[in-house]
């Protein structure tokens, strides 16, 4: 019997268990047809977004259709306005109804059709002065959509401006500049908001992400704010309809036309409507108010039209009413004292923000010198209004002294910063004095009794 031979034990070779197939090439999938179907070219970014001037945009946005055809249904002109009657006219919020045989559809045809704007919230930054300088954006909204209702929300020293501004409905106190809000004040004020139904919210605050959300969540159509000039703004323009990028993170370095982005976009000319002008700020007086002050200044031994208002003496008050784009801009009393030596023909009456700067004031310029407190920026108009012109330095009184055609000396820290905040100063009776030194304290005293004259020349035209 033939002996069969083992065979060796050897371990198997087997594939590896995780061996990767050869790999097809894309190339095979790429050719076919259906995995690449001819898509139409979509219009660069740029071409339609470009004026928006943010680096963080909807990358799904493409702007509005050019080939876009409208009829002529609340297409062309301004809108009218609203004929719907209230149906209590003593009701504040104003519920409305709707006369026999009125088509309720067609009412908000205008908002959509031709972006009519029935409410409008501005969310103004800063103090009095910052809300001051907005009067003329007001003032152009209330011009651009006739019938409009326009609501404030500023802070309680901004506030206090808009006894001035019969364009404002309701003002509101909330700080928009406050980065750590209370949650209940955050939360009444953005249900207060949405249930306004507002077609517009305007803001000046340098909006970032958590700005644009607040905007955001009041529900309006379009939200238009500025925006940080840096990386802050990252991911608030997903929340706004139309943003304008800061030039510096202080809005106010920007002087008297701050708002000058917000209020070329306002007035951009549409559908048959011209541009609309920014006019000069303006500023209105209730009578009441008018009495109040007249009382107030002739117990201090003054008459209408025979003093000058002095402003601008250094206090650590808010109620100095300074722009806070311009810091330098107060003045000690002796200062102010060599000042007023100058004036023969008229009373210099000496404003002051805090009953506790009345001592100083009177040791240095005399017990019988005319020393008034006030604290907000109508008494200060009303003031203004019955003098022969005013003194100051960079404060809310020499904006009220233009508003109010007085003439004025306006006193400011460079040259600069005179043209930034005083545009036109001779076409508004007005002369500014500069220091040479780039600081206030150093402004020359000789420069500013020469310009005095200036008072005697209004009186002589009256």
């Amino acid at each position: 019997m033939a002996s069969i031979t083992p065979l060796p034990l050897l371990p198997k070779s087997f594939s590896p268990f995780l061996h990767n197939p050869p790999s097809i090439p894309h190339t095979q999938f790429l050719k076919l047809s259906f995995f690449n179907p001819p898509r139409p070219k979509r219009p660069s970014l740029r071409t339609h977004a470009g004026d928006n001037k943010d680096h963080w945009l909807d990358f799904f946005d493409d702007g509005a259709d050019p080939d876009m055809e409208y009829g002529s249904l609340f297409t062309d002109g301004k809108q009218e306005e609203d004929p719907r009657p209230p149906d209590n006219p003593e009701n504040p919020y104003g519920f409305l109804k709707f006369p026999m045989g009125f088509n309720v559809e067609i009412a908000p045809l205008g908002l959509k059709v031709r972006g009519d704007v029935r409410r409008c919230c501005c969310m103004v930054s800063g103090g009095v002065y910052e809300n001051l300088l907005f009067f003329p954006v007001i003032q152009l909204i209330k011009d651009r959509y006739p019938g409009v209702l326009i609501d404030v929300v500023s802070s309680e020293r901004g506030k206090q401006s808009y006894e001035l501004n019969k364009n404002v409905r309701w003002a509101n106190v909330y700080d928009i500049d406050d980065h750590f809000p209370e949650p209940a004040e955050y939360t009444d004020m953005v249900g207060l908001l949405k249930n306004r139904y507002y077609d517009m919210v305007l803001s000046t605050k340098l909006a970032g992400f958590g700005h644009g959300a607040f905007m955001f969540m009041t529900t309006a159509r379009d939200r238009v704010s500025y925006t940080y000039p840096d990386v802050n703004a990252a991911g608030a323009s997903l929340f706004l309809s139309k943003t304008f990028k800061a030039d510096t993170l202080n809005l106010s370095d920007g002087g008297y036309h701050m708002y000058h982005k917000m209020a070329d976009w306002l007035g951009t000319p549409f559908r048959n409507v011209p541009r609309e002008q920014v006019l000069p700020l303006r500023v209105s007086l209730s009578r009441k108010l008018k009495e109040v002050m007249e009382e107030k200044y002739k117990k201090t031994g003054a008459q209408r039209g025979k003093y000058v208002v002095i402003h601008g003496i250094k206090s650590d008050s808010k109620a100095s009413m300074q722009s806070m784009g311009d810091t330098d801009s107060l003045l000690p009393i002796n200062v102010w004292a060599e000042i007023t030596s100058g004036l023969r023909e008229f009373r210099p009456v000496f404003v002051i923000p805090h009953e506790k700067e009345r001592e100083d004031v009177e040791y240095v310029v005399g017990d019988d010198a005319s020393i008034i407190v006030i604290t907000t920026p109508g008494q200060l108009a009303a003031l203004i209004n019955d003098s022969a012109g005013v003194i100051a330095t960079n404060t809310a009184a020499i904006q009220l002294a233009n508003a109010r055609d007085k003439p004025s000396i306006a006193l400011f820290c460079s040259e600069e910063k005179g043209k930034l905040f005083i545009p036109n100063a001779e076409e508004k009776n007005c002369v500014v004095v500069s220091s040479k030194t780039g600081k206030l304290i150093d402004i020359n005293v000789e420069d500013v009794k020469q310009a005095l004259p200036l008072f005697n020349m209004s009186l002589a035209l009256v």
